[in-house]
């Protein structure tokens, strides 16, 4: 008898059961969406706004590590990058790290 209810209440339990796994999946794709997705567009957004309020005579420093101030934003998506003077380097705008340039910066402003 025991056993004819455990398969009764078990066979009942599955036909809810989907319900319980499309709501714990949508959840999964929830969470996946708030911590993980929506971060890294946030900061794409950042550094393409980043990247188009260079101007000329800024301190940056470039995702090598090439530090230098900006001497000519070319239209073709490059800088002419000044790392010593009269030394010049033809970089990638997207090059730029918006971090290590922002802490360059703020290093400069403390001083």
């Amino acid at each position: 008898m025991f056993y004819l209810n455990s398969v009764l209440l078990a066979a009942n339990g599955q036909q809810g059961g989907g319900m319980v796994q499309l709501v714990m999946m949508g959840a999964i794709i929830l969470v996946f969406w708030l911590f993980m997705i929506r971060p890294q567009a946030k900061k794409a957004k950042e550094q393409k706004k980043f990247v188009d309020n260079m101007q000329k005579g800024d301190k940056i420093v470039t995702i090598a590590g090439i530090h230098g101030v900006i001497n000519k934003i070319n239209e073709d998506g490059t800088i002419q990058l000044e790392v010593s003077p009269g030394s010049y380097l033809k970089i990638e705008k997207s090059s730029v790290s918006m971090e290590w340039s922002a802490a360059l910066n703020k290093a400069a402003d403390k001083k």
